[in-house]
C-alpha cells in the first residue's frame, strides 16, 4: 500500500537561459500519497549556462546533479534521467514556480518558492500524546525459527497486574508498529484505546522494518505467522499477562495471517479480524481492482480488458511448478499483452523490456505469489476459538459482503458457534468514515480510526475475557 519517491544520483549537463533571473534555492514540497518529501533545486548560471543541482533533505540527500536544466519563456525545466524525475513549472510576477513533478509515470503538483518551505503539519486528533494514563515498554522478541529479532511496544493497563492481552497484526507492506502510513498511526489509536479500557496490547515492526531484524521481501503470509506465534511466546513469559486470556487483531492481510496462528495454536483465546479476506488472492485482487478503477470514473470496456488480461496472468501463477517457467511464461504473455495493446500506459523514457521485466518483477515475488494463490477458507474451517469480524461497507481493497459472507460460511464449518460478523456502515479499509471509500482519501481524512469500529472491538472482548 505505500510507495517511496526514490531519489538517484545521475551526471550534470546544462541548457542554456535566456530572460529572468531564476539563479538560486528554489523550496518545494512534494505530497505523494500522504507522504510530504521536502525537495530543493538550486539553480546556478555560468556564462549564460544554467545549470542546477538537487536537495531532499528528508533523505538526507545534498547536490544531487540534475540531467538537464533550462529555462526559457519563464518555464523552467529540469530532469534526472536516471531516476526517472522531470519538473517543469512556469515563474509568476509573484516569484512562485506553479509546476509538476514527474517520476516513473505518475505527475505530483509541486510548486517552488525561494522562501524556505515547511511541511505541512497534518492533523491527527485522535493520537493519544504523551505522558499517558497507563504503562508503555518498548521490548524485543526473537523468533528463533526465522533467526531475526522483533522490536515492539508492550502497553499494560498498569504496571502491575495481570491482565488480558491482544498482538495486533499489519496489513501489507513493511509496517512499523504504529501501522503508520499515509500519515496515520491506526494501531496506536487501537492500542490507546484497548489499554485504556484494561486490555494489554503488543504491537512491533514488521521484520526487515524499523527496528526488527530479518528480510521482508522474501517473507510471504506464512513466515509473518511465525512471528507472531514468536510474540504469543514471549507474552507467556510476561507475569503482567494472563496466559489463558491472549488474543489476536489482525488487519487486512493481519485477518489472513490470524487464523493461520488460531488454527494450530492452543494458547489464542480469540481473534478480531479487521477487513480480513475469505476468498483466494487472485479473486480478491480482481474484485479490488474493478472496484477502485469504476469509482475512479475507469469505463466498464477498460475495466473488463483490465479484468481479463489480470486473470489470465494469476492463471499463470495459479499453474505455474517453478519460478524459472513461471519468469518465462509472464515475460511471454506481458510482452505480447504489450504488442496487442499499443496504448498501454507506461512509465515515459522507460522501454517495453524494462517495463516487461518490471511488470514480472511485481508478480514473482515471493509474497505476491504466495497470495494470488492463498485461499484463507480451509484455514478458516479450522478454528474453533471466539471471532469478530469486521468489515466497512465502502471498502473497496476488501468488500465487506462477500468476505463476511465467505469467512462466516467457512467458521460455520468449523462448527464454531461464538462468532460475530458485521458489515460497518460508511467506513473505509482502514475503518475511517469516508465519502468514496478510494484509498485516494486516506491521507486527507483526519479522523484515523473510527470510534464505532473501536467500542465494538473493546466491547465484544471485555465480553470474551469475563
Amino acid at each position: 500500500m505505500k510507495k517511496i519517491i526514490l531519489i538517484l544520483l545521475t551526471i550534470l549537463s546544462t541548457l542554456s537561459m535566456y530572460g529572468q533571473d531564476i539563479t538560486g534555492q528554489w523550496n518545494g514540497v512534494l505530497k505523494v500519497q500522504g507522504t510530504q518529501l521536502r525537495l530543493v533545486f538550486n539553480v546556478t548560471k555560468t556564462d549564460n549556462v544554467v545549470s542546477s543541482t538537487m536537495d531532499s533533505p528528508d533523505q538526507g540527500a545534498k547536490g544531487i546533479p540534475t540531467t538537464t536544466t533550462s529555462f526559457e519563456n519563464s518555464i523552467l525545466k529540469i530532469t534526472i534521467a536516471n531516476a526517472k524525475i522531470e519538473y517543469e513549472g512556469t515563474l509568476g510576477k509573484d516569484n512562485i514556480i506553479v509546476g509538476t513533478f514527474k517520476q516513473g509515470g505518475q505527475s505530483f503538483p509541486m510548486n517552488l518558492s525561494k522562501e524556505i518551505t515547511e511541511k505541512e503539519k497534518l492533523v491527527r486528533p485522535q493520537e493519544p500524546i504523551k505522558p499517558y494514563s497507563y504503562y508503555s515498554e518498548d521490548i524485543t522478541f526473537e523468533n528463533k525459527k526465522a533467526g531475526i529479532s522483533l522490536a515492539g511496544t508492550l502497553t499494560l493497563p498498569k504496571k502491575d497486574g495481570v491482565f488480558p492481552v491482544v498482538i495486533l497484526i499489519s496489513g501489507s507492506g513493511p509496517q512499523n508498529r504504529n501501522e503508520e502510513l499515509l500519515g496515520h498511526k491506526p494501531f496506536l489509536v487501537i492500542s490507546d484505546y484497548l489499554t485504556k479500557n484494561g486490555i494489554a496490547v503488543l504491537r512491533y515492526d514488521d521484520r526487515g522494518t524499523a527496528e526488527s531484524t530479518g528480510d521482508f521481501s522474501t517473507a510471504t503470509s506464512a513466515d509473518f505467522a511465525t512471528d507472531v506465534e514468536s510474540a504469543i511466546a514471549y507474552l507467556i513469559t510476561r507475569k503482567e499477562i494472563n496466559k489463558k486470556k491472549i488474543g489476536l487483531i489482525g488487519h487486512s492481510e493481519g485477518g489472513i495471517i490470524a487464523p493461520m496462528v488460531a488454527s494450530t495454536s492452543k494458547d489464542v483465546a480469540f481473534i478480531v479480524l479487521l477487513a480480513g479476506t475469505g476468498i483466494q488472492g487472485d479473486q480478491l485482487l480482481l474484485l479490488q481492482q474493478k472496484l477502485i478503477g469504476k469509482e475512479s470514473g475507469a469505463s466498464d470496456k477498460d475495466l473488463h480488458n483490465n479484468e481479463l488480461t489480470n486473470r489470465k496472468a494469476f492463471d499463470i501463477v495459479n499453474k505455474s511448478k517453478s519460478l524459472e517457467q513461471l519468469n518465462i511464461d509472464l515475460t511471454n504473455y506481458i510482452k505480447q499483452t504489450l504488442i496487442d495493446n499499443p496504448d498501454t500506459e507506461k512509465p515515459e523514457e522507460m522501454s517495453d523490456d524494462d517495463f516487461i521485466k518490471l511488470k514480472v518483477k511485481q508478480i514473482v515475488n515471493p509474497w505476491m505469489q504466495f497470495f494470488i494463490k492463498y485461499n484463507p477458507t480451509p484455514t478458516l474451517e479450522k478454528v474453533k476459538c471466539p471471532v469478530l469480524v469486521l468489515n466497512g461497507e465502502k471498502d473497496l481493497q476488501v468488500p465487506a459482503k462477500i468476505n463476511l459472507e465467505a469467512i462466516e460460511e467457512a467458521l460455520e464449518k468449523a462448527g464454531n458457534k461464538n462468532v460475530t460478523t458485521k458489515e460497518l456502515s460508511n467506513l473505509n479499509h482502514l475503518f475511517q468514515e469516508c465519502e468514496t471509500g478510494l484509498p485516494s482519501e486516506y491521507a486527507i481524512i483526519e479522523q484515523t480510526f473510527s470510534p464505532i469500529a473501536l467500542a465494538e472491538i473493546s466491547n465484544w472482548i471485555l465480553k470474551q475475557i469475563k
